[in-house]
């Protein structure tokens, strides 16, 4: 793949991609043998599969590199560091952070958007750091979050208004399941102090402007944290241009190994950030009666770390580097515009989301008319068409779009124009099965 043009992807490099990851090769090959179709992988949002440069880079440092970072003289752990703090390092550059400093190593993104709100609890319950009198919550403060949100990046919130006593506000979005600057700016006042939002939707699809979100909440002194989960593996993304406080994404989502994530943070916020798990390898000095802690990012980072997967987490940023993350975003585009295309032209089925493609970013869900979720998506799997279907962690917001879960397809950038062509036309075959297709 060295020495790809600057242009957009094209089906043979699309083809020279699906062979370098094994899932992809497998399935291909057994197709080619046998003449039946391959599984369409639409189910990315949730978890992509791994190219073998990933699955190498993990095994190979298990297998000859193995040792317990940070911990110890001998020149295995000085190895063993040295890979963990370049994956930590390539990460940084790839998210546009100012020092591996502010990357912080999580079991996930869910992790990491806990330890933030964990972190602010700790500091309003008398376990501060020097510097957290920046993060007090009590009666009259406001947490702000979006109806939109993903449980991960609303739960924590709601739990630490409880704690604190703030009151906890949400940005109600509109018919399509979108909200706007302008619904931001009508929320956003002086007494909100944390501002929580997805960069973009895992069931809309919808990209929040996040550079004027930010400068907005900044505006009136609250803290932005960012859900990047599914912008990260699909976008070019630099935090701090974007001027967020906190990011979080997970691994499994860009290409690399589950039980990884990423909690970014702005130097001086996360130095007022107190720990909300403490242990080994977070503290400088423990008597039985206190102890003093670690600057980030091992201040966070108590235990042991999950290294091998971090290492292959600075592999997948090398693989999604080398092909060029804005090819990619080109690509991608290019898929979601066809898939909301065939979904568009077909009657009964709800698009949920913005209806024009280059307001939506990796994804589509729908809603068919007449059919529950469930029953569409098994359909789909025996068709061969593999999605994502449920409330994807949103109930909110298909609460408020009137329906209790969806069909997702979502894609990446080995994803091929004839598997969006599968899903839709499977989509059409649900419908015809269980005798609810609607008139043109």
């Amino acid at each position: 793949m060295e020495n790809m043009p600057a242009l957009e992807l094209i089906p043979a490099e699309v083809a020279e991609l699906r062979a370098a990851f094994p899932y992809f090769a497998a399935h291909d090959a057994l197709a080619a043998r046998t003449g039946l179709r391959a599984p369409a992988y639409l189910d990315a949002a949730a978890t992509s599969q791994r190219p073998a440069a990933v699955l190498d880079a993990e095994r190979r440092f298990l297998e000859t590199a193995n040792a317990a970072v940070h911990r110890g003289t001998s020149g295995a752990v000085g190895a063993a560091t040295e890979a963990f703090e370049g994956a930590r390092a390539a990460v940084a550059r790839f998210v546009g952070a100012d020092a591996p400093e502010q990357i912080v190593w999580a079991e996930n993104a869910t992790d990491a958007l806990n330890t933030v709100a964990l972190g602010i609890g700790e500091a309003n319950a008398g376990l501060g750091v020097p510097g957290s009198e920046r993060f007090a919550l009590g009666p009259g403060d406001e947490i702000l979050v979006t109806e939109a949100e993903h449980h991960a990046n609303l739960i924590p919130w709601q739990r630490l208004a409880a704690k604190t006593g703030a009151s906890f506000r949400a940005i109600p979005v509109r018919e399509d399941g979108t909200w706007t600057l302008d619904d931001a700016r009508a929320a956003l006042n002086e007494r909100t102090r944390i501002f929580a939002f997805a960069h973009i939707s895992n069931v809309t699809g919808y990209v929040a402007p996040v550079a004027a979100l930010a400068q907005l909440a900044s505006s009136v002194g609250a803290i932005t944290v960012l859900d990047a989960c599914q912008s990260v593996p699909h976008v070019p993304v630099d935090f701090s241009a974007l001027g967020v406080d906190f990011a979080a994404f997970s691994g499994h989502k860009m290409l690399g190994p589950n039980g990884i994530g990423v909690l970014y943070g702005r130097p001086e916020l996360l130095a007022a950030l107190p720990p909300s798990r403490t242990g080994g390898s977070a503290i400088t000095r423990v008597t039985l009666e206190t102890a003093e802690y670690m600057p980030p990012p091992m201040r966070f980072e108590p235990g042991t770390q999950p290294v091998s997967q971090a290492v292959g987490l600075g592999a997948a940023v090398a693989f999604l580097e080398d092909v060029g993350v804005d090819r990619t975003a080109v690509r991608e585009h290019e898929l979601v515009e066809r898939l909301v295309a065939g979904i568009e032209a077909t009657p009964g089925v709800r698009l949920l989301g913005p209806a024009d493609p280059s307001q939506r970013v990796a994804l589509a869900a729908v809603s068919v008319e007449g059919l529950h979720a469930h029953d569409v998506g098994q359909f789909l799997d025996e068709q061969g068409v593999l999605v994502r279907v449920g409330h994807h962690c949103a109930q909110p917001l298909h609460r408020a779009l009137g329906i209790t879960s969806s069909t997702r397809a979502s894609v990446h950038l080995t994803t091929t124009e004839d598997e969006i062509d599968r899903f839709v036309d499977a989509l059409r075959g649900a419908q015809r099965y269980f005798g609810v297709e609607a008139a043109a």
